[in-house]
């Protein structure tokens, strides 16, 4: 069964806070659902399908679903695979509306690790005693950055990849940021400055590394019937695919990333091809993510995403491929470490037109949004959607 055209999303929210020092996690998806639903033009009563992680407060949506008072439920679905979560709930409450499992979804985020202090990328990160990986990695140092710098310095000694490519992509996040009011880092940088800033895990460095911020957004997708009858444009699923990249008992390359297997089958879904994407969102958690997923998602060769990324190719109005137009995890904000909401949010802004003058693809039909969950350098998850304007 195909999900191309069965589902719209019609209802998009970017919570503009980045330090919630006087909100819950629950008034945030308050607040967010909230904000969806008015985008929309419906109300609560019309859900009958809701989506967010396990990282919600409670039992996954149960507790959410209380406090958000969504008393017509038929369909839930609490899936956490990270940073692709959101991106790959876009795909599973199409499938859900294509089965007749519902015909309203919401999909929620929200989180506050800025205002709880959390480690910059630098502690260990541990899911508890019963994590079967634990035991074999957290004793010789296993951190978020290193995670992903190994990926990097691996990508570099294959294919001559360097530390001013991958500045490339911070410096495109940037361009875009300084128009956005509400984004945590609106300066523009340069690719000196980049790679002149303190190294976190070599070879990242801080400014090749994402932001933490609290805040969150939602999502309201429909079934084609109701899409039409809104008066929103029509922003249409047209493709999706998700995959997992496991350690495979150390016998793996780190050169590559799921995307390798989500973006074909989402591109074969949608019957479209790369080169017909005009907007990219891309997870941003560390710049060799941009590089990596770009060329997995077949937009160029494997060991040319830094000759790809080079020379403004990323910045909207100048390169190729636009990508992350509101600035991205890199420069805007990373809300409870599940960017990939943002990116669908920000690829729904270009295809309605709605994203700011200054950065907005001209007549931009056809957006890709794509989210990686885990830790790049050892099992993660991918989710690609693709969207179109109808």
């Amino acid at each position: 069964m195909s999900i191309n055209g069965k589902a719209y999303i019609v209802g998009a929210f970017e919570h503009p806070t980045r330090k919630a020092d006087d909100k819950s996690v629950a008034q945030l998806h308050a607040e967010v659902a909230y904000g969806a639903l008015q985008d929309a033009g419906l109300s609560k009563d019309d859900v009958d399908g809701f989506f967010c992680t396990g990282a919600a407060p409670g039992l996954g949506p149960l507790n959410m679903a209380d406090y958000l008072g969504l008393t017509k439920l038929r369909h839930l679905d609490s899936t956490d695979v990270g940073g692709s979560s959101y991106v790959l709930h876009v795909g599973h409450a199409a499938e859900a509306i294509a089965l007749g499992l519902c015909d309203i979804a919401l999909v929620t985020l929200a989180g506050r690790p800025r205002a709880e202090a959390m480690a910059t990328g630098t502690a260990p990160r541990s899911w508890g005693v019963n994590v079967p990986d634990d035991p074999f990695e957290i004793p010789y140092g296993r951190t978020v950055a290193n995670a992903y710098a190994m990926c990097a310095m691996r990508h570099m000694h294959e294919f001559g990849t360097t530390s001013e490519q991958l500045a490339w992509i911070k410096v495109a996040a940037s361009h875009h940021a300084q128009w956005n009011e509400h984004a945590m880092l609106r300066k523009v940088v340069t690719v000196e400055e980049v790679v002149n800033s303190p190294m976190i895990s070599d070879p990242l460095h801080r400014l090749d590394c994402c932001v933490i911020s609290d805040g969150g957004g939602a999502l309201i997708l429909a079934k084609p019937e109701i899409a039409k009858s809104l008066k929103r444009p029509l922003v249409k699923v047209k493709g999706h695919g998700e995959a997992t990249k496991n350690q495979n008992a150390g016998y793996t390359d780190l050169t590559y990333s799921g995307a390798r297997w989500s973006g074909p089958r989402a591109f074969e879904e949608a019957g479209v091809t790369p080169k017909d994407i005009q907007y990219a969102s891309i997870y941003d958690s560390f710049t060799i993510t941009v590089l990596m997923q770009l060329e997995d998602l077949g937009f160029c060769e494997k060991g040319q995403g830094g000759k790809f990324v080079s020379d403004g190719n990323l910045i909207s109005g100048v390169g190729k491929l636009p990508f992350n137009t509101d600035g991205g995890g890199l420069c805007n904000n990373h809300p409870a470490n599940r960017g990939g909401m943002t990116k669908v949010i920000e690829a729904v802004r270009q295809l309605r037109g709605e994203a700011h003058p200054k950065v907005q693809v001209p007549g931009c039909t056809l957006a890709l949004a794509h989210g990686t969950g885990g830790l790049l350098g050892t099992r993660h998850g991918s989710a690609t959607v693709i969207l179109e304007r109808e």
